[in-house]
């Protein structure tokens, strides 16, 4: 993605979903992955609905939550020089009280891109965007360094994007 901008739809499982996805909803959001600014008239022609129709399933699919939002995927080199960084964390205590805490404070960190919340020995994987090590070095020290929570980090320097993305396989 040298320099480029994309326009996606970012789609993840919803609780709120009232209804299930039949296969019209489902070719709906692959088109809607690929562009979301495929007009609703073309996008009725490749599925064989009335724009009407594919109007009403968009909305109903963001209403339920289905769709979650409308983003512009920005390539981070376009805007700044930038530096992706993966960070696995561990914590002292699987508390909720201390789970909670920290998911709030990486939630409401800018630099911070995705958050997970992971098994198997690490409490969290982080994807982190910053603009240089010096910048990086503050964050860390921020978040988790001299955050009493966390037991340890390990930092992971990306060398290159191989493939980044937000669509999902839509059985």
């Amino acid at each position: 993605m040298e320099n480029e901008t994309k326009t996606r739809v970012l789609i993840m499982p919803s609780s709120r979903s009232a209804r299930p996805l039949d296969a019209y909803d489902r070719a709906i959001l692959r088109i809607l992955q690929r562009n979301n600014k495929t007009p609703q008239r073309t996008i009725a022609d490749q599925v064989n609905l009335s724009a009407a129709a594919v109007q009403r399933r968009i909305a109903a699919m963001e209403a339920a939550g289905t769709i979650t939002a409308n983003v512009a995927v920005v390539d981070p080199h376009a805007v700044q020089p930038t530096i992706t960084v993966v960070v696995e964390v561990n914590m002292h205590s699987d508390r909720s009280t201390v789970i909670d805490a920290t998911k709030a404070l990486f939630r409401s960190t800018p630099e911070v891109q995705q958050c997970y919340f992971v098994t198997g020995g690490a409490g969290f994987i982080l994807i982190v965007i910053v603009p240089d090590m010096a910048a990086y070095e503050a964050l860390a020290r921020r978040l988790f360094a001299d955050n009493e929570a966390v037991l340890r980090y390990r930092t992971l320097v990306v060398m290159d994007r191989v493939k980044t993305g937000l669509a999902i396989e839509i059985p």
